[in-house]
């Protein structure tokens, strides 16, 4: 259904490729007046702007013309090289094709969603006979019921210990549930009905499923109303022990509510979405509301050029967040957005039912988006203070480190291992508003540094590693055009003295690399946090009063770093334990396996063994020794 319908690139170019209006007005005759996506590239074929249009041909004129813009949009078409269209069937498809791409590509110019961590949900699954209640991430292919967004992990664990409370659902895994010969301890505690053992029927266990996901749909007054009639029947019967189940559960009920603070009458399903501007930085809250509760709610901060109009942001913003999320009937917003009907249209194209954008005006839903402003105004407020205190650590930095200015990236590196057992390297970073997790990196170490328990060894390999990528990825750029945090350090921190500092410029010297200020930490005696000693390169080694702010940033960055390395390690091992590397090699299986680790003693061993040696196992066959031997050797290689 889609085309592309042209890309431009001037292949007969000299080394000076033109940029500006004249060249997009080349790519104006040939475009069509039809709804379709736009893509504006630098002369390194990076994309600087995604658009979407009603008109292709008038959208794309519009930036043909010398002057009239805004000037974040002037410096978009001065930098513009070539020009790439995608045209569409109708205008609410190109506003998903433009979100998705905006996703995707991250174009300097356009809004960016930064934190786009999946939501959490309750899932009630249903891929065993017997259902069992858990928290669910990511695609939504288990056979199941799901119920959500909820605004973060906790509020799911809270909502799902209650709910085992007020249902007696089991959450143990199935490999457990088989297993079971008597109740575990949530049966002793009456979180479970135990169906593992027969302590409950299957009809009576089916039934309390079926209660769960009524109350979750948003009939949670049938259901407590149907609990209530059941306490009284007990209580008439002087079964007054059932009829004290039945109250804790109606108790279990009223608490799931009364923790989820506003419960709206008048709205059932809703998303509602307020934004505040202050200081040239956005501040987005998105609550959700689910089953007539109010399931949380999650800030955000979106990157964001400061001359925009937060209602612009607003409409770009929630075009993404709907690209790979669930779409609830109604959305509510403080504000209007340009094109509210477009994006209804889009959103229920989405959804595959009616979707409704409101901005209320009076009542109850005009509260809701009241609170939620009053969140994104108090999150930005608390950010800005943050990012104010964190500026004046980063020039306390600076000053200590004998920086020109405060540091955009630092990166701390850290090792890991038990006597040189699964050695890992890890990287964390830091910028301007704080870790950046998503550009933290792992080094599985691969040389015989780890199995030495090399530690010099074991540094120099992941500096030249990492180092190495980055010139050869990156070359010598060393600032980041956009507001992100540069992808060229401006400080590295390395857990050690002054042999693991002398180990590091080595490393970095090899390179080429010699203007990245780097410094060593060296653990106080007795490892006291607070006597940290630093050394520096041409300085002596000298310590920081421990009252000192930069001291206590700089402790929490290598404490970050030593949990991130630890972390990987473990999991390393972990893998390494659960992993044999017999498992790898065709033709061996569990019998064969069996019979080599107990002529070897180990994995290990076997790698050590001569072909000749490994064909006297029974069932390894000379053909088999070989291929055994090929196995570990081509791998050391």
């Amino acid at each position: 259904m889609n085309q592309v319908d042209a890309i431009a690139k001037d292949e007969t170019a000299t080394e000076v490729i033109p940029t500006g209006p004249a060249v997009v007005q080349r790519f104006v005759k040939t475009l069509p007046n039809r709804p379709g996506v736009y893509r504006m590239l630098d002369a390194e074929g990076t994309v600087l702007y995604v658009g979407k249009a009603r008109a292709l041909k008038a959208r794309v004129q519009s930036y043909a013309r010398f002057g009239g813009h805004t000037n974040r949009i002037a410096a978009m078409i001065a930098r513009t090289a070539s020009m790439e269209f995608i045209t569409t069937g109708t205008e609410a498809e190109a506003l998903l094709l433009e979100a998705n791409l905006i996703k995707r590509l991250k174009p300097y110019y356009n809004v960016i969603l930064r934190d786009d961590k999946s939501f959490p949900y309750i899932l009630i699954a249903r891929d065993h006979a017997v259902a069992r209640i858990v928290k669910h991430r990511g695609a939504r292919g288990r056979p199941g019921d799901y119920y959500g967004p909820f605004a973060s992990a906790g509020a799911v664990n809270r909502t799902i210990n209650t709910l085992q409370k007020a249902f007696l659902l089991r959450s143990c895994p199935d490999s457990v549930y088989v297993n079971r010969t008597r109740p575990c301890l949530l049966y002793q505690i009456k979180r479970c009905a135990a169906p593992c053992t027969g302590e409950i029927s299957r009809e009576d266990y089916d039934a309390l499923v079926a209660s769960a996901g009524a109350f979750l749909s948003g009939r949670s007054r049938v259901v407590k109303a149907e609990l209530a009639a059941a306490m009284e029947d007990a209580a008439e019967r002087l079964d007054f022990e059932q009829a004290a189940l039945y109250r804790d559960r109606i108790a279990a009920l009223s608490q799931v509510t009364a923790h989820q603070g506003i419960n709206p009458h008048s709205v059932q399903e809703a998303d509602v979405f307020a934004i505040h501007e202050e200081g040239g930085q956005f501040s987005i809250q998105v609550f959700f509301f689910r089953a007539g509760q109010n399931w949380g709610n999650r800030g955000f901060f979106p990157r964001a050029d400061k001359s925009l109009e937060p209602g612009d942001v607003l409409a770009s913003f929630m075009a993404q967040f709907y690209d790979d999320k669930p779409v609830p009937a109604l959305i509510l917003l403080e504000r209007d957005i340009a094109e509210r009907a477009l994006m209804a249209e889009a959103l229920s194209t989405r959804s595959g039912r009616k979707v409704k954008i409101v901005v209320p005006r009076r009542g109850e839903k005009r509260a809701l988006v009241g609170q939620a402003l009053d969140n994104a105004r108090e999150a930005l407020g608390r950010r800005l203070a943050e990012a104010s205190s964190h500026s004046r650590l980063m020039e306390g930095i600076a000053r200590v480190f004998g920086l020109d200015q405060p540091p955009r990236r630092i990166e701390v590196y850290d090792n890991s291992h038990i006597q040189g057992s699964n050695a890992v390297g890890a990287m964390i970073v830091a910028g301007p508003e704080g870790f950046v997790k998503g550009q933290y990196r792992k080094f599985n170490i691969k040389t015989d540094a780890g199995t030495g328990g090399d530690d010099y060894a074991m540094m120099r390999e992941v500096l030249t590693r990492r180092f190495a990528r980055l010139l050869r990825e990156q070359g010598d750029a060393r600032a980041s055009e956009d507001g992100d945090t540069a992808l060229w350090p401006d400080l590295v921190f390395i857990d050690g003295g002054a042999g693991q500092l002398a180990v590091a410029r080595e490393a970095l010297a090899e390179l080429g690399v010699a203007d990245v200020a780097i410094a060593g930490i060296a653990k106080g005696p007795e490892r006291d946090a607070g006597r940290e000693h630093f050394h520096v390169p041409g300085k002596s080694s000298f310590m920081l009063d421990s009252r000192d702010p930069v001291l206590y940033h700089v402790q929490r960055l290598r404490d970050e770093a030593h949990r991130f390395a630890i972390g990987s390690h473990r999991a390393r091992r972990a893998k390494g334990v659960s992993s044999n590397p017999l498992d790898e090699i065709e033709g061996i299986g569990g019998s064969r396996k069996r019979a080599l680790l107990k002529a070897f003693g180990s994995a290990r061993g076997v790698a050590r063994a001569s072909a000749a040696d490994l064909s006297v196992v029974e069932g390894i066959s000379s053909a088999l020794a070989m291929r055994i031997y090929r196995h570990f050797h081509e791998t050391r290689e």
